[in-house]
Formats: C-alpha cells, sequence, structure tokens
C-alpha cells in the first residue's frame, strides 16, 4: 500500500471518518447493517470514488471474518465488468492500533434497477455483453455469485458495466442453497432443487414455465426433489412462447441467444463463457474482454480462528494491497445511461 500522507477526520450522519487528505467532499451516498459507502474526490486524480467503512468490523469473530472475506474478493476482482478495490487503507500505523479500514471502488453512476424507459438494442447488447465478461472471470475463478440481479448491476453514464457485491458469494464447490438469491431472480434449478415449497415459490415457477414452456420426463428425471417432480407432473401443458412475440423489438439474433439462455434445463443452458461465443456478440468481442483470473483461494472461508487472528490476516491484506492498473476503454461508447 502506498504512504498515505496525512490524515482528516469528519464526521458523517454520526460516524467518525478518516480518510487520507487527497479525499475530499465525502457525502454518504448508502448504508447497510454492514457498513456506510460515502462518495468522494480524490484530488489527485480528479475521480469521484465511493468509500466503504466497514461497521466495527472487529468487534466479534464473525464481523472479522466477514470483513476478511469482503476485502480478500474484492481484492482478487481485476476485471473491468466486476467492482475491484482501487485503494484499501487504514489510519492505523500498528495491528494494534487498527479498528476500521476502508474500501475505495470506483464510483458508479446508477445500477439497472433505477433506469427507466426503453433501452434500445444496442445498450441491450452492450449491457449484456458486459455482464457475461464479468461473470466469465467470476466463474473462471471459482466464485458464484448468487444474488445477481438489476440492483447489483452498476452502471454510469457510458453504459459502462460493473458487478457488484460479492457478500453472498461462494466458491463453487461449497453447499449451495437457495434462500441466499433475491427471489425474482432465483434460477429455476435452484427452487426446484433446494427451495421449501411455499405459494410464492410455486406461482414464480409457474410464471416461469408459462414462457419457456413444461419440461417433459427427460428433465424431471434429474430432479432430486420428489417434491419438484410431483409438481410438475401436475402443471398444465403450458406450451413454450414464441419468444420473438414476446419480445417484438429484439432482433432475430438477440432472440436465439435469449432462447438459449433462457433454457429450462441448467445442463443444457450455455455458460457465460460459450454465450459469449454467440454471433449476437461478433461486433463487441475483444480479446482483452476475458483475461484468465487466477484461481480464487477460499482456504479460510470456512477457518475457526480468534478474533486477534481474522485481524491480523485482514491487517495483511490491507498493506500488501497493490492496485490494478486500469485500461482506457478502447470502444468509446456513444451510449448514454439516464436514470
Amino acid at each position: 500500500m502506498e504512504s498515505q500522507g496525512c490524515f482528516s477526520r469528519e464526521e458523517i450522519n454520526s460516524t467518525v471518518w478518516e480518510v487520507p487528505e487527497k479525499y475530499t467532499r465525502l457525502k454518504q451516498i448508502g448504508t447497510g447493517a454492514y457498513g456506510s459507502v460515502c462518495s468522494a474526490i480524490n484530488e489527485k486524480t480528479k475521480e469521484k470514488v465511493a468509500i466503504k467503512k466497514l461497521h466495527r468490523p472487529f468487534q466479534s469473530e464473525i464481523f472479522a471474518k466477514r470483513a476478511y472475506r469482503e476485502l480478500r474478493l474484492l481484492k482478487h476482482m481485476k476485471h473491468e465488468n466486476v467492482v475491484g478495490l482501487l485503494e484499501v487503507f487504514t489510519a492505523a500505523t500498528s495491528l494494534d492500533d487498527m479498528q476500521d479500514f476502508y474500501l475505495v471502488m470506483p464510483y458508479l453512476f446508477t445500477d439497472l434497477s433505477k433506469v427507466r424507459g426503453h433501452l434500445s438494442e444496442d445498450k441491450v447488447q452492450f449491457l449484456v455483453y458486459q455482464m457475461l465478461c464479468g461473470l466469465r472471470y467470476i466463474h473462471k475463478a471459482g466464485i458464484i455469485h448468487r444474488d445477481l440481479k438489476p440492483g447489483n448491476l452498476a452502471v454510469n453514464q457510458d453504459c459502462e458495466l460493473k458487478i457488484l457485491d460479492f457478500g453472498l458469494a461462494r466458491s463453487t464447490d461449497a453447499e449451495m442453497t437457495g434462500y441466499v438469491v433475491t427471489r425474482w431472480y432465483r434460477a429455476p434449478e435452484v427452487i426446484l432443487n433446494w427451495m421449501h415449497y411455499t405459494q410464492t415459490d410455486m406461482d414464480q415457477l409457474t410464471q416461469i414455465m408459462k414462457v419457456t414452456g413444461v419440461p417433459g420426463s427427460e428433465f424431471i428425471q434429474k430432479l432430486d426433489s420428489p417434491e419438484a417432480k410431483t409438481y410438475i407432473k401436475a402443471l398444465p401443458r403450458y406450451p413454450r412462447k414464441d419468444f420473438s412475440t414476446l419480445f417484438p423489438r429484439c432482433s432475430a439474433m438477440g432472440i436465439d441467444l435469449l432462447e438459449k439462455m433462457l433454457v429450462l434445463d441448467g445442463d443444457e443452458r450455455p455458460t457465460a463463457e460459450l454465450a459469449l461465443e454467440h454471433p449476437y456478440f461478433d461486433s463487441l468481442k475483444d480479446p482483452d474482454d476475458f483475461p484468465e483470473p487466477k484461481a480464487y483461494d477460499d482456504s479460510h472461508d470456512n477457518a475457526t480462528l480468534s478474533l486477534e487472528e481474522w485481524k491480523r490476516l485482514c491487517f495483511k491484506e490491507v498493506k500488501s494491497f497493490v492496485p490494478f492498473p486500469r485500461r482506457d476503454s478502447k470502444r468509446k461508447n456513444t451510449l448514454t445511461m439516464s436514470p
């Protein structure tokens, strides 16, 4: 970590923030159970950033482990379409003094849940391409996001997208559970194999199958849950809807990709990497968008350590941070996003 020089202290909504003097004009833009976020200006680069202060990260082993995990995941992410760290700092000069640390990330204008109005197909194409590039990277690192939804897809005015919020992420070999995923964005196989069968989940599955069609016996045999098998067998035989009727503004190539990505059987659905090979993205593809990540080391994910040991690990990660050199986009996109 670079030498920070002097720090300035100020109180924002009853919370003391202690940040390097180069960060000015702090303004709270979000708060949650685990921390709060301020926008700020980096006076050295004139860049607007988002700074996250974790809420008392060393109050317990659980909080410290969560803080360590978030820091490790964010440090690992080095892709233009995945949120990563610009900097991480603490005003503490020694391990014993450290009570807080701060995560500095790019400031993003809005997220897809707040975008209103009609999106032209070239915008949709560019956004989906970036989502898939980010997902490909995450999956190749051995991580599953588990809460991908419009609110976790940040965009700026140039239509550049980053995948956010790895709070629920797990390494791919960990046990999968359905409850973590925001309900309306759960994949059908998550509902079918891991959910308790509530009326809301059943209604959602029915709505999905009214579009995808009710699957046949081959799909039903793959299901682990007897309740899921019984449920699907009892459904009316909804036929698969014609996607070109559902999405009349979408090009034939876009419809073809959408149909492949919304196949009900997860075994038949393309991975992010395969989806990116679809000709729909031919005009956007750039080899620089497909870096090969290092595998994420999840050896501490199931560890039981003392508070002091978690704190020591956090301190080590903060002090060893090296910024990811960002590249200028060669694709100067003329699209604009306005919420």
